[in-house]
This record gives structure tokens, sequence and C-alpha cells, in this order.
């Protein structure tokens, strides 16, 4: 099993969705990211630049989180897997988009769309 870092419950407020409400007043938009990387060359060396620094890794998440407006969020989460990627020591990757009030007409909790991507 490989290493893994995770952020849960990044959140902020985004534009997503489908419908003209979603676009005009937006809504609160949660993240999951599970990193599968190599750990033991940053553990050996206790060296930051060896490992992903997960505050950046949150920080840019959470510029596309909040950034350009998609219709479906699973646009969003490879939009979100795709940021994790392009660091070369990811090798692979779990996104979990949380749209929490979203409207499906019933009571609900939450809808969640799950990835897993992994390096080509």
């Amino acid at each position: 099993m490989p290493d893994r870092i995770t952020v849960h419950g990044l959140t902020g407020h985004g534009f997503h969705g489908v419908y003209p409400t979603e676009r005009e007043h937006g809504q609160t938009f949660r993240v999951d990211a599970a990193l599968e990387l190599d750990t033991a060359p940053a553990a050996a060396t206790d060296d930051l630049a060896r490992t992903v620094n997960y505050a950046e890794l949150a920080q840019a998440l959470h510029a596309v989180l909040v950034g350009e407006p998609v219709d479906l969020l699973e646009t969003l989460a490879q939009r979100l897997a795709d940021l994790c990627l392009a660091d070369p020591l990811v090798q692979a990757v779990e996104i979990t988009v949380h749209k929490p009030d979203a409207d499906l007409g019933v009571p609900a909790d939450d809808v969640t769309v799950a990835i897993r991507r992994t390096r080509p």
C-alpha cells in the first residue's frame, strides 16, 4: 500500500452547476483529496522538497474549487485530479467533491462525486 497524504473537507464557495440559480448565487463545495506517493525519501532526509507540501496543495485545490465554473461535479473532480497529478511525486489521487446544498427536491445531507486517477 502506498503512502498517502490526505486533505479532508477543503471548503469554498463556487458557482458550479447546470441551473441558472447555481451559477448566479453559487454554493458551498467541499473537496477531499488523497494523494498516493512514496514519503520515505522525505522522512529519511526530513526535507519538505522531497514530498508534497500540503499547504501549497490546499491553496491550489481551493483556487480550482472557487475558480472557473463548470456544469458537472465530474468535470470539477477531474480538474482537481489533474492538478494533483501534475506533481511528479504523486502516483495516484482520489478526489471526492461534495455538494452539500444540492437541490434534489427531497431532503439529503450531501451529494458527492468520487474519482481515482493514476499517473499514465
